[in-house]
């Protein structure tokens, strides 16, 4: 297999289509090698249009979908994210070449020591990843200026938009399998939120998240 050859064929052919039209997230797509963060067994798959599975019943997101998140978050030089849910490390990596500093919360010990493991190894130096659950969101550190979910929460809890700072912004898969979508939330002041409906996916949810009530009267 060209490598270079899939990855570009990754781009243009999955990505770009989905909206991913940002040069400078483009061109970071080139420079992170997603087959760095993908376990051995499934290398080959490291540019297919599918999910990836990872230890403890864990999975990396569509390439496609990565992408869209990190173009649609704008993450500054200057900002700090917060990034629930470590997965391989991949998405970690992408946002720290945009952030200031990126504090990663996992909750399985595994995936935390495959992250920092592959971070590492890529060369990237200005995330930590910490052991816990962030279904909730992360006060150490916290407000953030982005905060970013990994993977599904059937409801944002009240708690995550507390801890992002008066124009931040927070990115989260919400909804229920099979209709989940993906919301930017930008903070407008001490009690004001703006939301935007990005793309409607369906992807694993986050483990611990908080479930609603489905009792009805």
């Amino acid at each position: 297999m060209n490598i270079e050859q899939a990855r570009f064929n990754m781009i243009e052919q999955q990505i770009r289509p989905w909206d991913v039209l940002d040069t400078d997230i483009l061109d970071l797509l080139m420079v992170v090698k997603r087959e760095n963060f993908v376990p051995e067994a499934y290398r080959k798959l490291a540019f297919v249009d599918t999910s990836i599975p990872l230890p403890g019943g864990a999975s990396m997101l569509n390439p496609k979908i990565e992408a869209r998140i990190v173009q649609d978050v704008h993450v500054k030089k200057h900002e700090n994210v917060l990034l629930v849910g470590a997965g391989s490390g991949y998405v970690a990596a992408l946002l720290a070449h945009l952030a200031r500093h990126v504090t990663v919360v996992e909750i399985d010990p595994t995936l935390k020591e495959m992250a920092q493991k592959n971070l590492a190894a890529n060369g990237v130096t200005n995330v930590t990843v910490e052991l816990g659950n962030g279904a909730q969101g992360w006060a150490n550190g916290a407000p953030f200026d982005v905060i970013v979910f990994a993977g599904a929460l059937p409801v944002l809890p009240e708690t995550v938009l507390q801890q992002v700072k008066p124009a931040g912004r927070i990115l989260a898969i919400i909804g229920e399998s099979p209709v989940m979508s993906a919301h930017l939330i930008t903070r407008t002041g001490d009690s004001g939120y703006a939301t935007k409906k990005l793309f409607e996916t369906d992807v694993q949810p986050l483990q611990a998240a908080v479930t609603p009530s489905h009792f009805t009267f």
